[in-house]
C-alpha cells in the first residue's frame, strides 16, 4: 500500500463497492497489472486541492463505475484526535490518523454509460453530482460516463 487514504475501500471482496469500482473501472496498472486502490470521493481532500490550485471547475470521471450501487458515500470531512476537520490535513501522519466522516446518498440502478447530457443521467446520479458541487462550492464542468470520447457530458465548457 502507498500512503494514507482515509476513504479507502476493500477492493478484494466481491460484492462490495470497492470491488465493483476496481473491476468496472479497470483499476489495474497497465504495465504491472497491480491493483489500484479505490475509495469513496473524498471531498475534504478535494477541497484542499481546490484551495491550493485555484480550481474553477471540476471534471468528474468514471461516473459509470457507480452504476448499480444501492447507496453511495461521500467523505465530507474527518475526525482527527476527536475534533471535526473539513479539510485534508497537511501532514501525512495527521492524514493517517483521520477517520472519515461519510455522508450516504442513494445510488441508482439505471446506466449512465454513454450519457452525454445531464438530463440523460438517472435522477440520483444528478443529485450526487449536485451534492458534490454544493460541498465543494465549485461547478462541475464535465462528467465522463464511459471510456469513449463521446461518453461525456459537457455541462459547462471549461474554456468559457
Amino acid at each position: 500500500m502507498g500512503g494514507p487514504f482515509p476513504s479507502e475501500l476493500d477492493i478484494e471482496k466481491e460484492g462490495l463497492p470497492g470491488y465493483q469500482m476496481s473491476q468496472k473501472g479497470r483499476e489495474f496498472g497497465t504495465v504491472t497489472g497491480r491493483k489500484r486502490r479505490c475509495g469513496w470521493l473524498d471531498v475534504a481532500a478535494l477541497r484542499r486541492s481546490i484551495q491550493i490550485n485555484g480550481v474553477t471547475g471540476l471534471c468528474i470521471t468514471k461516473l459509470d463505475v457507480l452504476d448499480g450501487l444501492s447507496e453511495l458515500k461521500i467523505c465530507t470531512g474527518y475526525l482527527l484526535d476527536g475534533k471535526s476537520v473539513d479539510l485534508l490535513p497537511m501532514g501525512a501522519d495527521d492524514v493517517a490518523a483521520c477517520e472519515p466522516v461519510l455522508e450516504t446518498l442513494p445510488g441508482w440502478s439505471g446506466s449512465t454509460v454513454g450519457a452525454n447530457t445531464m438530463e440523460a443521467l438517472p435522477a440520483a446520479a444528478r443529485a450526487y453530482l449536485a451534492r458534490i458541487e454544493e460541498l465543494c462550492d465549485v461547478p462541475i464542468d464535465i462528467v465522463s460516463t464511459g471510456p469513449e470520447r463521446g461518453e461525456t457530458v459537457v455541462h459547462r465548457h471549461p474554456l468559457g
